[in-house]
């Protein structure tokens, strides 16, 4: 087996390289000195990639996402925020309605029927549910966050706001 020479210059590079790499597994600088002599360190460079790219991964679904879009149906009842005058309903009865709308969006019905039957919200029943895309801080905090917090095509429960009983759908 016949060994090659190296030259000093890359002796320098290839000595500090190796020391580095065998004190601290994942060190930023060894990945510079690796290419400059690829034949004698192609193992070390592995290892340092491969273990960022997990963490950042793992990182990226926990940021929130800045907007999102949804659809709701909203139950009112008499006295709650901007409900209409038609509605009557006591606010037992708007939970439990509401209750029966979240129970059959978990069940697979489809979200923009139950929009249509059970929405007192007027103005989002003309966009079947849809309340176009929108930031945390556009909605009231308890909608915001029940919204922020399911995946897209998830169905919340039953959420309050000052305007009633929400059922929501995230669809992005």
């Amino acid at each position: 087996m016949r060994i090659p020479m190296l030259s000093p210059r890359s002796l320098l590079l290839l000595v500090p390289a190796l020391l580095l790499a065998c004190q601290d597994p994942r060190p930023p600088a060894p990945a510079p000195a690796t290419s400059a002599a690829p034949a004698a360190a192609p193992s070390p460079t592995p290892a340092p990639t491969a273990a960022p790219t997990p963490e950042k991964t793992a990182a990226a679904p926990e940021k929130p996402p800045e907007w999102i879009t949804a659809q709701h149906v909203l139950v009112a009842y008499k006295g709650a925020k901007n409900a209409p005058k038609t509605v009557t309903r006591s606010k037992a009865d708007a939970k439990k309605r509401a209750e029966e709308v979240a129970g059959k969006a978990k069940a697979g019905e489809d979200f923009t029927a139950l929009v249509k039957e059970y929405s007192d919200d007027a103005a989002t029943v003309e966009r079947l549910g849809s309340l176009g895309k929108f930031k945390a801080d556009g909605m009231v905090k308890p909608f915001s966050d029940a919204a922020f917090a399911l995946k897209v095509d998830e169905t919340s429960g039953v959420v309050e706001t000052p305007f009633g009983f929400h059922v929501i759908k995230r669809n992005q």
